[in-house]
C-alpha cells in the first residue's frame, strides 16, 4: 500500500511539473515580436570573420576615446543652380517655332542649336531692305537728272538764255535730291542693322554649356522677343542655403570652408565656401540664411537634392571621436563594427556629427569600446555578404 501511495505522488509531481512548462513556452511564443522586416541590422547584427580572413581584410581594432573635436555647425538645405548662371532663350524678333531639339534634362554645349525657328520679322526687315534700296536707286536716277538740269540751266543763263533765278533753282533741286539720297541711305543701315541684331538664321542656338531645365515652346507655335522658348543653366557650380540660429552667427564668416553631403552619395563630402550671409534674422525661427556655393563640375550635384551643411568653426569641444573611415552606411544607417571577441564582430548603429577626417560619435558607443578603424568597408562586404546570403536560404 505504502510503495502504491508513493507511485502515485511521483506521477502526480511529475504531470504537475509538466504544464507550467508547456504554458511559459507558449507565453514566451506569443511575447516574441516580430522582427521589422527592413532592419536587417538588428535582425543579424554580428558578423563572424576568421583569424585569416581578419588579416587579409586589414582589420584593426581600436578602443573609441575622448578627444578634442571641433565645433561645427550643421543644417539642412537643397542644391540650388546660381542665379548668375540661368538663362531663359527667347528669339530675337517675332516667328514660328518649327521645331524644339532638345529635352528637359538634356545637356547642350556652347552654340549647339536647340530650336529652328521660322523668323518672321527678319523676313519683313528684308523685304523692307529691298524696298528701301529701290527707292534709293529712284532717288539717285532723279538726282541725276537734278544736276544735268543744273547744268543745263547755268549754260543757260551764261549765254542769257533764262533768267540766274531758274539756275538757282535747279541747283537747289540738286542739293535736295543729294540730302534725301543720304537720308535713304540711312534708313537702309538701320533695317539692315535691325536684321543683323534679329538675325535671319533659322536655328536658335545655346549661349553657353549647361543643362536644359524647363522647355516652354513647341513646334507650330507663333513667338515674339517676349516668349521664353527654354531654360539653360549652367550646373558646373551650385548653391546650397541653410538657416543658421542667431546665436552663431557669430562664427560664420564669408569665404569660410563648408561641407556638404547628399543621400546620393552617402561615402562622398563636397567642399563649398560661404558666399553669403543673410542680413537680417528671421523673427520666427530666430535664424539667418547662408549660402554656400560648391564647384559641381561632375555634375552629381542636381537642383533640389536634399543637402546636408556643415560649417567647421575655430571651436572645440571633447567627445568620443573616430576616423571617419570607421563609420560605414548601412540601409541609410551609420554604423561601425564593435568588437565582441576574437571571431565576432557586431553592427553598431550610432549618431554621427560631422565629415571631416574625424567624426564625432553622439550616441551608440561608450569610451573604450573595441571598434574596427581600419578594414571596415571589407567587414561591410563581408556582413552584407552574410546578409544576401540568409534571405536566400529564408526564401528557400
Amino acid at each position: 500500500m505504502k510503495h502504491f501511495l508513493l507511485g502515485m505522488s511521483v506521477l502526480l509531481l511529475v504531470g504537475c511539473g509538466k504544464e507550467p512548462v508547456a504554458s511559459e513556452q507558449a507565453q514566451e511564443s506569443k511575447a516574441a515580436p516580430e522582427a521589422h522586416p527592413d532592419n536587417f541590422i538588428e535582425d543579424a547584427d554580428v558578423v563572424e570573420l576568421t583569424a585569416e580572413a581578419q588579416r587579409r581584410a586589414g582589420i584593426e581594432v581600436t578602443p573609441v576615446r575622448l578627444a578634442k573635436v571641433e565645433t561645427q555647425i550643421s543644417m539642412t538645405g537643397s542644391v540650388q543652380p546660381l542665379d548668375s548662371r540661368v538663362t531663359q532663350i527667347r528669339p530675337l524678333a517675332r516667328g514660328r517655332v518649327e521645331q524644339v531639339l532638345v529635352r528637359v534634362g538634356d545637356p547642350v554645349a556652347t552654340g549647339q542649336a536647340v530650336a529652328r525657328f521660322d523668323n518672321i520679322e527678319a523676313g519683313d526687315l528684308a523685304s523692307q531692305v529691298d524696298a528701301a534700296r529701290a527707292e534709293l536707286q529712284r532717288l539717285k536716277i532723279q538726282q541725276t537728272n537734278a544736276v544735268r538740269q543744273a547744268e543745263r540751266s547755268r549754260s543757260l543763263v551764261n549765254i542769257g538764255a533764262v533768267p540766274a533765278k531758274d539756275a538757282e533753282n535747279a541747283e537747289a533741286d540738286a542739293r535736295a535730291m543729294e540730302e534725301a539720297i543720304r537720308a535713304q541711305q540711312s534708313v537702309i543701315s538701320g533695317i539692315e542693322a535691325r536684321v543683323s541684331r534679329f538675325g535671319a538664321a533659322s536655328e536658335i542656338r545655346a549661349p553657353f554649356a549647361g543643362v536644359v531645365t524647363e522647355v516652354r515652346s513647341a513646334a507650330g507655335e507663333v513667338v515674339d522677343s517676349s516668349s521664353v522658348l527654354l531654360t539653360i543653366t549652367d550646373l558646373s557650380r551650385v548653391f546650397v542655403e541653410g538657416q543658421v540660429f542667431e546665436r552663431d552667427l557669430g562664427k560664420v564668416r564669408l569665404g569660410q570652408s563648408a561641407r556638404i553631403s547628399v543621400d546620393a552619395f552617402p561615402d562622398e563630402t563636397f567642399q563649398g565656401r560661404v558666399t553669403a550671409i543673410g542680413n537680417s534674422v528671421n523673427p520666427q525661427t530666430r535664424t539667418a540664411a547662408v549660402r554656400c556655393e560648391v564647384e559641381n563640375s561632375s555634375g552629381r550635384l542636381r537642383t533640389e537634392m536634399f543637402a546636408n551643411l556643415s560649417l567647421p568653426t575655430t571651436e572645440s569641444h571633447t567627445a568620443l571621436s573616430v576616423p571617419a573611415d570607421a563609420v560605414q552606411v548601412i540601409n541609410r544607417r551609420s554604423i561601425v563594427f564593435v568588437r565582441l571577441n576574437d571571431l565576432h564582430f557586431e553592427a553598431r548603429e550610432v549618431q554621427v556629427s560631422g565629415d571631416g577626417p574625424n567624426v564625432e560619435i553622439m550616441g551608440g558607443l561608450k569610451d573604450g569600446e573595441p571598434i574596427v578603424t581600419r578594414g571596415a568597408f571589407q567587414l561591410k562586404s563581408v556582413f552584407l555578404a552574410r546578409q544576401l546570403q540568409s534571405e536566400h536560404e529564408h526564401d528557400r
